[in-house]
């Protein structure tokens, strides 16, 4: 029998001081069987860190056609294209085309390998932000695995400080290319 979506619930507490957006979100991920926990709990991250209104997740990782995250204007334009990870060039290629603007996180083993052969090609696009998040800081938040959270996000001159009810996360993520926490 194939093992099913873990679903996690999330009540997230945003104070984005950089952009001005103070809300109260309460998120649901699902977590697909082959996805690991710290790339679930960077999408829950992407979400709280992009946020605004109309922002949703994708599909998840077997809708090769969708980003991990995305808003969208009323007439289906694409306003946000969010991936987390290390994506194919040729697929950011694909969304700074489609997009108004496309954010990566990246994070994980390898990720400066592909900084160096898949960011490349499309690094001279006006619209396509990246940053790189720290492997200490990630193992932290997945260090127990809750399917209910409670998140205070803040993040004030580019330092990200998660508050997760036992303990306070603190990171700065290294920006590649672009301000993708502006």
């Amino acid at each position: 029998m194939a093992r099913g979506a873990t679903i996690y619930r999330i009540d997230l507490t945003l104070s984005l001081v950089d952009r001005g957006v103070y809300a109260e979100e309460r998120i649901t991920v699902a977590r697909h069987p082959s996805e690991t926990l710290v790339r679930t709990l960077v999408r829950a991250l992407a979400y709280g860190l992009r946020f605004e209104e109309g922002l949703g997740f994708g599909r998840g990782v077997s809708a090769t056609e969708e980003p991990d995250l995305w808003s969208r204007e009323g007439d289906g334009r694409v306003r946000q294209w969010i991936e987390v990870g290390k994506p194919d060039g040729k697929r950011l290629l694909k969304a700074t085309r489609q997009a108004e603007r496309v954010v990566v996180f990246a994070f994980g083993e390898g990720a400066r390998r592909w900084r160096e052969s898949e960011l490349a090609a499309v690094s001279a696009s006006p619209t396509l932000s990246v940053a790189h998040l720290d492997d200490d800081f990630l193992g932290a938040l997945s260090a127990k695995d809750e399917r209910g959270l409670r998140w205070a996000l803040t993040t004030s001159e580019g330092t990200l400080f998660l508050d997760t009810g036992e303990t306070t996360l603190e990171t700065t993520p290294e920006i590649w290319l672009g301000d993708p926490l502006g």
